[in-house]
């Protein structure tokens, strides 16, 4: 939680410093850029009778002919004149100047030039600055360890991604990946306020939906571009880890550089996975079951802790407690219930031998009970230190069958 606000606020700080070195928006200010490109392709018509004199056509003899059915495009032939236009008189300029205007197809064109065409390119622009930014930086950051143990680990905590921890960095990585990759994208591509508010928050939905982990097949972020939540979510994988590091919007730098994960199919490790995670919750959930009466039927959970709570007296009276009792001792019937436990996954086991492991077992025991008795009635005929080698020797070699691997389980695995 920390973290993320504290990069939030440092993209608004950082936002609002360059919102204040844009230049003032004022009203009509769109209708006189429309204005400025249409005289700009009045400019450019100028150059049309050069270039078909250069291919052999006379503009002038063409224009003549297409006046009376076509004078729009006669006007367009002899350099942007247009004698039908009626001239327009601006009269707070002193003195009055006459101001020519522009033909519908040319205000048109004008429109779509402003409004369509140059948002796409900076918008273009604004997407291969950030993918590119934050490819190698973010390649840098797992290729130098210094960088990565520093600053980038903490990312890679998230090892299952959700949408909140898309911004989940250490503050120095969250600038320099996230806040000044954006702002100089949106600097050099030259885009006005209004297109930095859509591009700023187009880019923060894209990341927070790479790390959401869902897979939607209505998200239209994620059908776009292949660099999705699936794509990304095998980057924070162990075994994906040194792969897809393009990020936000494509993957170009991943298939240029031979980074893309080619590993195929990913299903069968995220199965795996899942597995190893339910088992890990398993057994945590077993080890906090606590036996505390003689019968497991009995028996009830306490919550950690609570396990030895009752057993001793408040510490003031340790002083009167006898020594074998000032440590906690542990609950009837503990034991038997661990020992129940394992001989019933050792039944399971079977592809380990199940219940051939249990007859194996009670067979070796058999064995060591009479090494045992037997070495008690050689004790008297032997010293002290030869009874015990050879005892120890033959309960070893008794109790673990071969001698290699406890009940004989290890060596045959």
């Amino acid at each position: 939680m920390r973290d993320v606000v504290i990069q939030q606020v440092v993209q608004t700080i950082v936002g609002y410093i360059i919102g204040m070195t844009e230049p003032d928006e004022y009203l009509g200010k769109g209708e006189h850029d429309v204005l400025l490109w249409a005289q700009r392709i009045r400019l450019a018509q100028r150059t049309v009778p050069s270039l078909l004199s250069f291919i052999g056509i006379n503009s002038k003899g063409l224009a003549n002919n297409l006046f009376h059915s076509h004078p729009t495009l006669a006007g367009a032939l002899i350099g942007g004149h247009y004698p039908t236009l009626s001239n327009l008189i601006s009269t707070s300029i002193d003195p009055p100047t006459s101001i020519s205007s522009f033909a519908a197809w040319e205000l048109l064109t004008a429109h779509i030039v402003f409004h369509y065409l140059i948002p796409t390119l900076q918008f273009s622009l604004a997407i291969l600055i950030v993918d590119t930014w934050q490819y190698f930086l973010h390649r840098l950051m797992h290729t130098s360890r210094y960088l990565y143990t520093t600053f980038h680990s903490r990312h890679h905590r998230l090892y299952v991604p959700y949408a909140y921890g898309a911004l989940y960095n250490h503050p120095f990585e969250g600038f320099l990946l996230d806040t000044l990759g954006a702002g100089l994208a949106f600097k050099i591509a030259g885009m006005s306020t209004r297109q930095g508010m859509c591009f700023f928050t187009g880019s923060t939905l894209k990341t927070v939906d790479d790390h959401c982990g869902y897979a939607l097949p209505f998200d239209p972020l994620q059908r776009l571009t292949g660099n999705n939540a699936g794509y990304h979510d095998v980057h924070h994988q162990s075994w994906g880890i040194k792969t897809n590091f393009s990020q936000p919007f494509f993957t170009f730098w991943d298939r240029v550089l031979g980074t893309k994960w080619v590993g195929g199919d990913v299903s069968a490790r995220y199965e795996k996975a899942r597995i190893a995670a339910q088992k890990a919750v398993d057994l945590e959930i077993s080890q906090k079951a606590t036996i505390t009466h003689s019968q497991p039927s009995d028996s009830s959970t306490t919550p950690p802790g609570a396990l030895y709570e009752n057993d001793l007296p408040p510490s003031s009276h340790l002083a009167s407690i006898p020594a074998a009792h000032k440590h906690p001792q542990p609950p009837a019937g503990k034991a038997a219930f661990q020992a129940a436990g394992s001989r019933q996954q050792i039944l399971d086991d079977k592809a380990g031998g199940g219940v051939q492991v249990l007859m194996a077992e009670a067979k070796e025991e058999r064995a060591a009970e009479g090494l045992l008795k037997r070495s008690t009635r050689m004790r008297a005929k032997s010293s002290s230190k030869d009874t015990l080698a050879g005892l120890r020797e033959r309960v070893s070699v008794g109790a673990h069958g071969r001698g290699v691997g406890v009940l004989g389980m290890e060596s045959g695995r």
